[in-house]
């Protein structure tokens, strides 16, 4: 409902209009449209809840400015149909759930409430501790997870989303360090995309928590890969031609990898962010975009 609510107003579509050309601050916004500082501030409001915008705060010219960014650039919105049922079955995995791993430093994990082990020590990605792990980084290699594979005989995957919040790793923190970040489902490389950085310089994580140290690690962005029949995309836009039906989706277990590789353009390394750290209080999600009638097949089991 917020973001139907946000694009019901001509306003902000010019907003939007204007910010498809660059940042902007709240200023030179309201100057543009010729509207009060703080109109522009309430418009600019409903569009961040809506995730159609984001923000951060700059030092420039001797002050702190909110430069706002148009985050999105297509939205996809599909309506009941009634000819096959079609559902949804999401499942979560925790970022320190992960079941092979080839890291190298700088590295390191943490949990909502302590760092695991000494930083920069592989070693540790072994500890025991290492499932209750909110936040992990690595400069560059792979970190692999599997799921269950729900899907009953007689349902067919139409399209897999898989959310996460991430970024890049520098020493410390950096607002330009590109990290050329790969995935693959299945053994099967679904594509690559650059982060811009290792983010947190302007402001703490939403939901890191208050212990942890300022310097580092503090929040990425929310990424969603698509692959659906048409192929692959992160946030609506092409990075592959792979489409579900390569994805071997009959094997009873699925493998998710986040990789850097060694040799890419840009090896700026990998932070993950779970529930309890960054800007988006949440874990690895995938959503399987179910067609079939599982309905009937349980009702002929019974």
């Amino acid at each position: 409902m917020p973001l139907y609510e946000a694009l019901a107003s001509e306003v902000r579509w010019s907003m939007m209009n204007l910010l498809s050309a660059g940042e902007l601050n709240v200023k030179d916004i309201a100057a543009q449209m010729k509207l009060s500082p703080s109109i522009v501030t309430m418009h600019i409001r409903k569009l961040e809840q809506a995730g159609l915008i984001g923000s951060r705060r700059v030092r420039l010219n001797g002050g702190t400015h909110k430069m706002c960014f148009l985050k999105q650039k297509k939205i996809e919105i599909q309506l009941p149909s009634a000819r096959e049922e079609t559902r949804v079955r999401e499942q979560s995995i925790a970022i320190g759930h992960y079941t092979a791993f080839d890291i190298h430093p700088t590295c390191g994990l943490g949990t909502p409430e302590k760092e695991i082990g000494v930083w920069d020590d592989p070693r540790y990605f072994l500890d025991p501790e290492r499932v209750q792990a909110a936040i992990l980084w690595f400069g560059y290699g792979f970190v692999e997870y599997k799921t269950p594979n729900y899907l009953l005989p007689e349902q067919t995957a139409d399209a897999i989303e898989i959310s996460m919040e991430l970024a890049s790793e520098a020493p410390g923190l950096r607002d330009d360090w590109p990290s050329d970040i790969g995935f693959a489902f299945n053994g099967i490389r679904l594509g690559t995309w650059t982060s811009p950085a290792d983010f947190g310089r302007a402001a703490r994580g939403k939901y890191t928590p208050l212990w942890w140290h300022r310097n580092v690690n503090q929040y990425g962005l929310l990424k969603t890969i698509r692959i659906d029949a048409a192929g692959t995309f992160i946030d609506g836009e092409r990075i592959s031609d792979v489409t579900v039906s390569r994805l071997r989706l009959e094997e009873p277990f699925w493998t998710l990898r986040f990789e850097v590789d060694e040799q890419a353009d840009n090896v700026g390394g990998l932070t993950l962010y779970g529930a309890g750290f960054g800007n988006h209080d949440q874990d690895i999600t995938i959503r399987v975009h179910i067609s079939g009638h599982p309905a009937k097949r349980e009702e002929e089991n019974r």
